[in-house]
């Protein structure tokens, strides 16, 4: 069965450095620690330029949903800006993250432990259809506007920094009904 999972319940925690926030949005397995995930989603906000928490083993995705864009250095050399024009980025999370704001950004993050398992992320615009690829997925709503979200006898309405969790029991095909283009981010987990 899918889970729905809106903004308003998520709650703000420190980040494992204590240098910015973060707010779950789903882990696996459930409850496990940051040192003990299979692969965690989350949103963080950044308001102060610093380095970011150094997770050796894990594969990470940054997808800046908001904000007029971070500038990342990794490792001391390779500087990459996430805007509006460049959302995506992805790292190992072993490397040296120091980020650059001018304002506030927020993030969305994926970690998947290597070694138990390994992500795949988009960024689709609604309305489209969704054929998943993994047993895990998970549908985020990054942009304005709410979605639709319809597979099998299953119905979710999701507004912006909504979720929603799909597990192999639920609908391969889905489609994802919009008034307005919306983005939405789909990640799908193989373990």
């Amino acid at each position: 069965m899918a889970t729905f999972i809106p903004q308003e319940y998520l709650r703000a925690a420190p980040w494992k450095n204590g240098g910015g926030s973060t707010m779950e949005i789903a882990i696996s397995p459930a409850g496990a620690s940051l040192m003990e995930f299979d692969w965690r989603i989350s949103l963080a906000t950044i308001t102060a330029s610093g380095p970011f928490s150094s997770f050796p083993g894990i594969d990470r995705s940054l997808v800046l949903v908001d904000g007029d864009g971070v500038q990342l250095t990794l490792d001391g050399a390779r500087k990459v800006v996430l805007s509006a024009a460049q959302p995506m980025l992805w790292f190992p999370g072993e490397a040296a993250v120091v980020a650059q704001v001018k304002g506030t950004t927020t993030d969305f993050n994926v970690m998947t432990r290597r070694d138990r398992c390994r992500h795949q992320l988009e960024k689709i615009t609604a309305p489209a259809r969704l054929a998943r690829r993994s047993a895990a997925t998970l549908l985020f709503v990054a942009g304005e506007g709410a979605v639709l979200a319809r597979g099998g006898e299953q119905q979710f309405a999701l507004a912006r920094y909504d979720a929603l969790l799909l597990d192999a029991d639920d609908a391969q095909e889905w489609r994802l009904d919009a008034l307005q283009r919306t983005a939405v981010l789909c990640v799908d987990l193989f373990t």
